[in-house]
C-alpha cells in the first residue's frame, strides 16, 4: 500500500478543521482566532437592609436615619439612636451629636454585606453655636472644608434630615471663619464625592 504524501497529510487536517468550524457555526458559536477575557462577572450589592436589623450604639434608642455611602451614592439607613424620645424635637444640638455619632460609628456586619461604608472618622464633636454666628448654626470640631467631600455630604444631608431644619444646615468649624449653609440635593445624594452646595449670605443672629 502507498504511504501518503505530505500534501495529502495537509489536505486531510485543513478539511477536519474547515469541518468544525462548521459544526461549531451550526450550533450558534461563533469561532474567533483571538483569545477573549469577559473579565469578572458584575458584583452587585443590595444598599438595603431588612427592618428589624436596626444597629445601636446604646439602650434604648430611637429611630433615626443617617446617610451612609452605597455603591458611590448616598442612601439612608435606619439606626435607633441614642437619644430619648422627646428630645427629638426638642434639643437639636443633642440630636445632632447623636447623629455625628452613629456616622462615625463603624457600620455593622449587616451594614457591610449590604455594601455601606461611611466617611466619616472621629474624633469628630459638635456644638453650639458663637455669638455672631447665624441662628442654627452648628460647630465641628473640624472645619467643614476640610473633611473629605464623602464625609461632608453625609453630615449634611443626615443633619438636615434629622435635625429639624428648613432644607439647609448651617456648619462651622472650630476656628474664626464664618459659618456657611449646606444643602442636600438629588445631586449630592448620587454623587457625594462633589462639592456640597451652599446657600447664600447668611444673616447674623441678632
Amino acid at each position: 500500500m502507498r504511504s501518503r504524501t505530505p500534501a495529502g497529510r495537509s489536505f486531510a487536517v485543513l478539511a477536519g478543521t474547515l469541518a468544525l468550524a462548521g459544526a461549531a457555526s451550526g450550533c450558534g458559536i461563533r469561532t474567533t482566532t483571538v483569545p477573549v477575557d469577559a473579565g469578572a462577572a458584575p458584583s452587585r450589592v443590595p444598599c438595603e437592609v431588612s427592618e428589624g436589623n436596626l444597629t445601636t450604639q446604646a439602650q434604648p434608642g430611637t429611630a433615626v436615619r443617617v446617610y451612609l455611602v452605597c455603591g458611590s451614592e448616598l442612601v439612608p439607613v435606619e439606626r435607633a439612636a441614642a437619644i430619648p424620645a422627646d428630645k427629638t424635637r426638642t434639643d437639636r444640638l443633642q440630636v445632632a451629636r447623636a447623629l455625628l455619632d452613629e456616622l462615625d460609628e463603624r457600620p455593622s456586619s449587616t451594614e457591610e454585606e449590604a455594601g455601606f461604608t461611611t466617611y466619616v472618622r472621629g474624633p469628630l464633636t459638635v456644638s453650639e453655636a458663637r455669638a455672631g454666628d447665624p441662628l442654627g448654626t452648628l460647630r465641628l470640631s473640624r472645619q467643614p472644608e476640610d473633611l473629605p467631600t464623602a464625609a461632608l455630604a453625609q453630615i449634611v444631608c443626615t443633619l438636615i434630615e434629622g435635625a429639624a431644619t428648613d432644607g439647609s444646615v448651617v456648619l462651622g468649624g472650630p476656628g474664626a471663619y464664618g459659618a456657611r449653609g449646606y444643602r442636600c440635593d438629588d445631586d449630592t445624594r448620587r454623587r457625594p464625592d462633589v462639592a456640597v452646595p451652599t446657600t447664600g449670605p447668611l444673616p447674623s443672629a441678632s
